[in-house]
């Protein structure tokens, strides 16, 4: 048996995965938690196979929890089950250590299976979150292409104090970590900021990190 709990703030949601899930002779719920806090300690107390998480809920989070949950000894796998695919909540999802992200739209027999996938030890996600994460992809890929194209038209030393805007220096502190004179610094950014067709040091910045020469 697939041992699930589930873990929802919408008490009608819970009612409806128990009855879902119900159909199925090889899973079953064995606890309900409508916080982060609470589905912790209910993993703890139940010891589940596989938790559905729900992302949005007062208190503790779906996100925080998850971090939490994937945490402890003998985790169960955690399938996020929530209303909106937003990019940033399934790509931190992911990393989190979640075994998949599906939207509340699932079809009841896609869920079953789903469930029963992700058991197996495969990611589960839903079509439009897959098409969000390739699309997102796409464009990460570009910007980095664009990046890294911008850089090549830099002198090395343009490249050196482009990085150090990417960590945050300032000029003060960059003319100290290269051995140059702040004056010098200055004259490098504003030669740099044209070359790259930045505004400013911010997207400057950004653009130091679609290249690659900061560390994430």
């Amino acid at each position: 048996m697939i041992r699930v709990l589930l873990v929802d703030d919408e008490r009608m949601v819970c009612a409806h995965l128990r009855t879902i899930l119900g159909v199925a002779d090889d899973i079953e719920v064995i606890g309900e938690a409508y916080d982060g806090a609470e589905a912790v300690e209910s993993v703890l107390r139940h010891r589940p196979d596989l938790v559905l998480m729900d992302l949005h809920m007062p208190g503790v989070d779906g996100l925080t929890a998850i971090e939490q949950i994937v945490d402890l000894p003998g985790a169960p796998r955690v399938i996020v089950l929530t209303t909106f695919g937003l990019e940033q909540y399934i790509l931190r999802v992911l990393h989190a250590g979640a075994a998949g992200f599906l939207l509340k739209d699932t079809p009841p027999e896609d869920l079953i299976g789903l469930v029963r996938v992700a058991m197996d030890g495969h990611t589960v996600l839903s079509p439009a979150v897959t098409r969000d994460l390739v699309t997102a992809s796409s464009g990460r890929n570009a910007a980095r292409e664009r990046a890294a194209l911008a850089v090549a038209s830099l002198t090395e030393r343009e490249v050196e104090v482009l990085t150090c805007i990417g960590e945050g220096l300032s000029n003060a502190q960059t003319a100290e970590r290269l051995f140059l004179s702040e004056t010098t610094v200055k004259s490098y950014v504003s030669r740099m900021l044209t070359k790259l067709a930045c505004a400013n040091r911010t997207q400057a910045g950004l653009l130091a990190y679609d290249a690659g020469l900061i560390r994430r």
